[in-house]
């Protein structure tokens, strides 16, 4: 009964939908170690004043509020019309003053854009895609030459430990290589158990 119920809640985080995904999305958007998560996967890609940024996974919009200053266009994608909704409500002045755009879309179907990105994010996020090498490689095709991306990971299964959070490195850094990026460098920030950012260039 617990192991379905824990299917259940994880099925929730990964795509969250009705009254059980906007409990959800108050979590990640209020959970002192998912916002800590967030803005710390935001500051290590060194944003520049002009760069365009992707998010794949939006959720709540935490991240895109930290990433979201004056002269930068960011883009949230994310395939819950909830956590669209609860993004847009986040940054809704940044929507009205056009610095912010959420679409809803899978990773692995990301909408035409006009312009390539400079940067792009997942947080947390790659693990619920249905392909996430697929995923990575489409995020790939928006992405600049020479554009980077920020991969976070925090495992969240019961009893994880730094063990699960190195494991979960090396997958990222894995699929990264299979999509393509290169350069690849592991950042670790010290929660329990710690998260892992896996960041990369596209060449």
């Amino acid at each position: 009964m617990k192991q379905r119920l824990f299917r259940f809640l994880a099925l929730q985080f990964g795509n969250p939908r009705g009254a059980l995904g906007r409990v959800a999305g108050w979590v990640m958007g209020c959970r002192s170690s998912n916002v800590q998560r967030s803005r710390w996967a935001v500051e290590l890609l060194e944003l520049q004043p002009s760069d365009r940024l992707l998010e794949v996974g939006c959720g709540p919009g935490v991240a895109i509020a930290a990433a979201a200053a004056p002269g930068r266009t960011v883009v949230g994608i994310d395939r819950s019309a909830v956590m669209i909704g609860q993004a847009r409500r986040r940054n809704r002045r940044a929507v009205r003053a056009g610095r912010v755009e959420l679409h809803q879309s899978r990773a692995e179907d990301l909408p035409a854009f006009d312009e390539l990105f400079d940067t792009a994010l997942a947080v947390n996020t790659v693990g619920h895609w249905d392909d996430p090498i697929g995923g990575l490689t489409s995020l790939r095709r928006v992405l600049r030459s020479g554009g980077r991306v920020a991969v976070v990971t925090q495992p969240r299964n019961a009893g994880a430990t730094a063990a699960d959070s190195r494991a979960a490195a090396d997958e990222t850094a894995r699929l990264l290589g299979a999509a393509g990026f290169g350069d690849v460098r592991i950042e670790t920030l010290d929660l329990d158990p710690p998260a892992v950012c896996a960041l990369a260039r596209n060449p």
